[in-house]
């Protein structure tokens, strides 16, 4: 595991890939501001109309405001992650040159199978946490919560980004699935906590899932 780490953390700040984040994020951007303002009226009905089971007015509005600010950072990871896995194809085979010459690729992530796992989890991701979003303001539990609900997004995108391009087998593939990959996920999810290395969270997640798999697999053989 501490190998795993420290190899994508290397990987994570190298030229390549601080190059496609830069790619990623802005992309990201522009379509979080779209759909932001096209939803932003129906959101703010919809939150108002969830908290009406507080007393107080005032308490109304800002918790409003705040769940507003905080659908939108959550629409704005989703976009990300999803952008993310839609591109990450090449950067991936290039990583794998430099660390695993002798694990060279031996497929491709179906384009659309990609679009719609990342989708589907995005999908979860922010129904989930529409209906369950007040825990995240319970102390401590929130950030578990918050760990758990970001791992429900990446994981399973990235696993099958990664697998698709390594895995002939798709049975070996499953021998690598095991509570490490939803540690990675939450490992890799931690950095949406910290401000400006949030970009890197989606990519970071996709590193750490290919030094986990690929070695898994050759274990594996």
């Amino acid at each position: 595991m501490n190998q795993i780490i420290t190899k994508s953390f290397k990987d994570l700040f190298s030229g390549i890939v601080l190059g496609f984040i830069v790619k990623t994020t802005l992309i990201s951007l522009s379509l979080t501001g779209i759909l932001a303002w096209l939803l932003s009226s129906t959101l703010t009905a919809f939150v108002k109309q969830y908290l009406t089971w507080i007393p107080w007015e005032w308490a109304q509005t800002t918790g409003a405001s705040i769940a507003v600010v905080a659908a939108a950072y959550m629409l704005f990871v989703a976009l990300h992650a999803v952008v993310t896995s839609f591109m990450v194809e090449p950067l991936l085979k290039k990583l794998a040159r430099k660390h695993y010459p002798d694990s060279p690729a031996v497929g491709n992530s179906g384009v659309a199978t990609s679009l719609l796992v990342s989708l589907k989890a995005a999908g979860i991701f922010l129904g989930v946490f529409l209906v369950t979003f007040p825990l995240m303001f319970v102390p401590i539990l929130g950030a578990v919560y918050m760990l758990w609900l970001w791992s429900i997004l990446i994981k399973e995108p990235t696993l099958y980004d990664v697998g698709s391009l390594f895995a002939r087998d798709a049975g070996k593939l499953k021998t690598c699935t095991t509570k490490t990959t939803t540690i990675l996920a939450m490992i890799g999810s931690g950095l949406n906590y910290v401000p400006i290395l949030n970009l890197f969270s989606p990519v970071f997640a996709q590193i750490l899932f290919l030094h986990h798999v690929i070695p898994c697999l050759k274990d594996h053989r």
